[in-house]
């Protein structure tokens, strides 16, 4: 009897822990939080096309407009003057920049002026007989001669007579010798063609000078010219004249130029075109790096954007009703930051910035600026 019992007892147990885990079970339910539809915030602006001036960026470093590259052309001894032949020394117009020993070649000048002197002295009584109505000028004119100055231009021949007595007698090549020779003595003092300044300087005092070599670089300070390099395609709306706008490369400082030259060929690696800006102004230095922005044309019924908001290089993102759409475009103009597009109707809303992710169909939400509501 007992061992019924507690076999009863044992069912009843299990039967009870059954009903107990199957109740504990069925009253635990799963959550499942339901799947939200996220929507992206876009920015947009709507289209308005009006004139978009194209602007083409061009760089370059400045050079003198006004430059010399000094050559000797004689042989001696650079001597001293009054400033020291360094870079960076200023001449003033016609001061003499380098000044070479000419004591030996001017002493042979002088004896050349001194047999030209002989030779009209030794035909002066033949004109007082011969020629007599043109001995006064010949006097007058020896009365002038003086050794330690450039030698005068003779006397104008007024007769055919005159020229041929005159010439037989060797003054004519005689003058002209001496002419050649005191043009030469000339070149062992080099002045300055302009006031400026000397950028380079190769010799010092007490060189000896040799004939062709370069002594050094002389610039007129104030006035530049910037080359740039601009793209073939926008070659032919550059003009001579055309006002350029320049600055530094930190942008702090703007300068005003002109474009003054334009090459007529194209570089065949680079396809470009040289183009020449004069720029003037005292704080310029020659090699300074400087940024052009060159006015080439004015784009009408056109608008400018991101450059990164150009799909496949002619498809843009549009609004329409909440959704994203793309629509064809025409680019006219690329920078590194923007471009210029046309065919875009006005009033199109299009995406003011990029959207990560977005597709066409893409449920959007437009960002309402709710400070400018608040003004409204």
């Amino acid at each position: 009897m007992r061992k019924i019992i507690l076999s009863i007892l044992g069912l009843l147990l299990i039967v009870l822990s059954i009903f107990l885990a199957k109740k504990i079970v069925d009253s635990k339910k799963s959550y499942r939080p339901q799947a939200q539809k996220v929507v992206k915030t876009v920015f947009t602006q709507v289209v308005q096309n009006g004139t978009v001036p194209i602007v083409v960026p061009a760089n370059g470093n400045l050079v003198a407009k006004n430059r010399v590259e000094l050559y000797s052309e004689v042989q001696g001894v650079f001597r001293g003057g009054n400033k020291l032949f360094r870079p960076g020394q200023n001449y003033r117009k016609g001061a003499t920049i380098i000044k070479i020993d000419s004591d030996e070649y001017a002493a042979s000048v002088r004896s050349a002026k001194s047999n030209l002197f002989n030779l009209i002295t030794s035909v002066m009584p033949d004109l007082r007989l011969d020629y007599p109505e043109v001995f006064s000028k010949w006097q007058a004119y020896l009365d002038d001669f003086d050794m330690s100055k450039s030698t005068p231009p003779l006397p104008e021949m007024s007769s055919d007579k005159e020229k041929f007595f005159i010439s037989g007698r060797g003054i004519l090549t005689s003058y002209y010798n001496i002419k050649n020779l005191e043009q030469r003595l000339s070149k062992y003092r080099i002045q300055a063609p302009f006031d400026g300044v000397l950028t380079e300087a190769l010799v010092t005092e007490g060189t000896l000078v040799r004939s062709g070599q370069k002594l050094g670089e002389f610039i007129k300070t104030g006035i530049y010219e910037l080359e740039v390099a601009v793209g073939k395609t926008y070659s032919d709306l550059l003009k001579v004249g055309e006002l350029v706008e320049l600055n530094d490369l930190d942008k702090t400082k703007t300068y005003s130029g002109k474009v003054t030259r334009i090459n007529g060929r194209v570089d065949q690696t680079s396809q470009t075109i040289k183009a020449f800006i004069e720029v003037a102004d005292e704080t310029l230095r020659e090699g300074m790096y400087l940024e052009a922005n060159l006015q080439a044309k004015e784009e009408e019924n056109a608008i400018e954007i991101d450059r990164s908001l150009l799909l496949e290089n002619d498809k843009i993102f549009v609004v329409r009703d909440s959704i994203l759409d793309l629509i064809d475009v025409r680019p006219v103009y690329f920078t590194d930051k923007s471009v210029v597009l046309k065919d875009i109707p006005d009033g199109t809303n299009i995406m003011a910035k990029p959207l990560i992710g977005a597709y066409t169909g893409m449920a959007v939400q437009v960002f309402k600026d709710k400070s400018a509501n608040e003004k409204g």
